[in-house]
């Protein structure tokens, strides 16, 4: 090492050094060496800068005066207060970051899948998963909606913005950041007006039915009965394993660790479902519906959209909500199953989610109230003088 040659300041010296690229020609290379809080600290040396680069020892000097009295920091302190700037900015809740956080909690549920792809496609482009649940403003979303709104459908849009309150919600419970005042921030999400309850006619039924028997893969076309026979969700159908099905009790339970609503729920199983149980070709699997691996199956788009296309079901029609809806419109035509019962069937949270249905029970209803015309035309048709007249009003006196 080069010989420490004094400088008229105090703990300021140089060292001559090789220049870079030359093996003579040497300069002249500043250090310091001071203490930040007397004896009792440890003795700092720093390099500050070569001769060529403009260091001489009265500014050499200088910089130590500001690096004893605090006003400014060592090169380790320098280097520290980045590297912590840098930590406190990756662990700044932003929308972005709470989003992965929430996401990587649901692994494994088949669901999280499309709701990161969706999160990934319309949101994780803009603006707004670079603020804090703090930063952002009414005025935020509102830019937002408006710029989803112009290729996306209201529902689509919706769901959009309700991923960033379904991010937020879970920070918040997890202590990442804080409830956002509402004062400040309101989510005013599109109005929906097109709610599809997509049944199926009768004559679509029995084509449906016949496209289920023509499929090849009768294990694929086994899912999809019980879909309709049942109205369990998509996800719930590839998650279910063969000791969730009680042919003893007759009930088919429902985890709550893979459930949409997060809750144990239990359906009955009919004894069209059970027989669609009974004929599904077992594997070395858990699950009732695996995977060509024997693992949980991941996908299953192609046959539902096949088995549509083979019965002439329309294009909008999707595979497999299609059956959910037509399963719980088929009951709630019946005129045996309220909407309270429904709404256990579909496992729905609430029953406004059940009400799309209602104008059905009600057709049920109205057919039911027509038995007592055909109970007193029959009475009247008996040969009695009996009849149904209508109420006159009554005279006032």
């Amino acid at each position: 090492m080069a010989e420490r040659i004094k400088t008229p300041y105090k703990g300021v010296f140089y060292r001559d050094e090789l220049r870079p690229g030359s093996k003579t020609r040497t300069e002249k290379v500043y250090y310091i060496r001071y203490r930040t809080g007397g004896r009792e600290t440890g003795l700092i040396e720093e390099k500050l800068g070569k001769e060529s680069g403009g260091m001489t020892a009265a500014r050499a000097n200088q910089v130590r005066a500001l690096r004893i009295s605090g006003k400014e920091l060592s090169n380790q302190g320098k280097r520290e207060a980045v590297e912590a700037a840098k930590r406190e900015e990756a662990e700044r809740p932003t929308i972005a970051r709470l989003w992965d956080i929430y996401a990587q909690s649901l692994q494994g549920r088949p669901s999280i899948r499309n709701d990161d792809y969706a999160f990934h496609k319309h949101i994780a482009s803009t603006p707004i998963v670079n603020k804090t649940p703090d930063e952002l403003v009414t005025l935020d979303l509102e830019r937002l909606r408006f710029k989803l709104l112009k290729t996306l459908a209201p529902q689509t849009t919706k769901y959009a913005m309700a991923m960033i309150r379904r991010a937020i919600n879970y920070g918040v419970r997890m202590g990442l950041c804080r409830q956002p005042d509402s004062s400040k921030l309101h989510y005013n999400f599109p109005k929906i007006d097109n709610i599809k309850t997509e049944s199926m006619s009768r004559e679509q039924m029995i084509s449906y039915l016949d496209a289920l028997n023509e499929e090849p893969d009768q294990n694929a076309a086994g899912l999809l009965r019980l879909a309709l026979l049942t109205g369990m969700r998509r996800a719930a159908l590839l998650e279910l394993q063969w000791t969730d099905v009680d042919f003893e009790t007759g009930f088919i339970t429902l985890r709550g660790d893979v459930a949409k609503n997060e809750k144990t729920e239990r359906i009955p199983l009919s004894s069209e479902a059970r027989t669609v149980l009974e004929n599904i070709e077992r594997f070395n699997s858990p699950f009732v519906f695996p995977g060509p691996d024997g693992k949980q199956r991941k996908s299953f788009q192609r046959i539902p959209r096949r088995v549509r296309a083979k019965a002439g079901l329309p294009d909008d029609w999707r595979p497999m909500h299609g059956l959910r809806h037509t399963f719980a419109s088929l009951m709630a035509s019946s005129g045996a199953v309220d909407l309270y019962t429904l709404q256990k069937l579909l496992t729905h949270r609430s029953p406004e989610m059940t009400q799309r249905y209602a104008h059905l029970a009600d057709e049920a209803l109205q057919r039911a109230a027509t038995v007592a015309d055909d109970v007193f035309r029959g009475v009247s048709g008996e040969g009695t003088s009996a009849k149904v007249l209508p109420f006159k009003k009554a005279q006032a006196e």
